[in-house]
């Protein structure tokens, strides 16, 4: 458990471990052990994982500028190369995995494999009113939720909740969609994970699934590079509850070896 000085920010970030690295990227208002305390110690057996608080969330202070998956790229990709990371495999959940997608097509260098869960590239492919809703919760309503609680317990100011509610509900107004070939210009291999009840509509899963060479004949021109996974009876909160559906298909996705195909978008 450590702290680096990046950009501004005093970051937060856990390894545990040992063997290729694995970085794991929280969704919004949320944190390390709400997201990923029921998979972190089934994928962590076989690999390092470097689990990673952004701005304003969990033990990584807030400070005096908004949140964008611009930036919040740009300090993971710096904390890393601060603790000698040049190449990783990254799994991201939601917020996390926006933050993921924008490290793939910005930084390419710097991923191995890249697990994507709950994730839209365009506003569109979420339920309406879904992707600003946090900002215009009652934050003491919210506080009594799992990610009000941890927020209190971990956060180095816990008064700064309505702050990070409406910074959050900001983020996701203001997020701008990547084109289709900005998805499609990721070469890395890619896991892709939903609920069937996810905030994400399932329609919008399947396009970026082809976006990045999925949706062929395997049996006739060969498997893609990447996967698609949606999960029964599964919302988008409860997604990461899903640890042994996650686990096995996350393990298993990580150590194939890439498919020796030319079967992609």
């Amino acid at each position: 458990m450590s702290y680096a000085q990046v950009n501004g920010l005093n970051m937060y970030y856990e390894i545990h471990g040992s063997g290729w690295p694995l970085v794991m990227l929280h969704g919004g208002i949320s944190n390390i052990e709400t997201d990923f305390g029921l998979v972190l110690p089934g994928l962590a057996k076989d690999r390092q994982v470097i689990a990673i608080e952004q701005q304003a969330h969990g033990r990584t202070a807030d400070i005096d500028r908004s949140l964008s998956v611009e930036q919040m790229a740009e300090d993971t990709a710096a904390l890393l190369h601060q603790i000698g990371v040049d190449k990783a495999d990254f799994f991201g959940y939601s917020m996390g995995a926006a933050i993921a997608l924008q490290i793939a097509i910005k930084k390419p260098d710097l991923v191995g494999k890249l697990v994507l869960a709950a994730i839209s590239y365009r506003k569109d492919g979420v339920h309406s009113g879904t992707s600003d809703s946090v900002g215009e919760v009652d934050p003491e309503m919210m506080a009594a939720t799992q990610f009000g609680q941890a927020y209190t317990r971990l956060a180095p100011n816990p008064g700064g909740w309505p702050n990070l509610l409406k910074k959050v509900g900001e983020w996701g107004k203001n997020i701008e969609d990547w084109r289709p070939e900005d998805v499609r210009s990721v070469k890395a291999p890619v896991l892709l994970l939903f609920g069937d009840s996810d905030i994400v509509k399932p329609e919008h899963a399947v396009e970026m699934f082809r976006l990045l060479g999925g949706g062929v004949p395997g049996d006739i021109v060969g498997l893609p590079r990447s996967r698609l996974a949606i999960l029964p009876g599964t919302t988008h909160i409860t997604l990461v509850h899903r640890a042994d559906w996650l686990v096995s298909m996350i393990s298993d996705f990580l150590e194939a070896p890439v498919p020796d195909t030319a079967a992609r978008a």
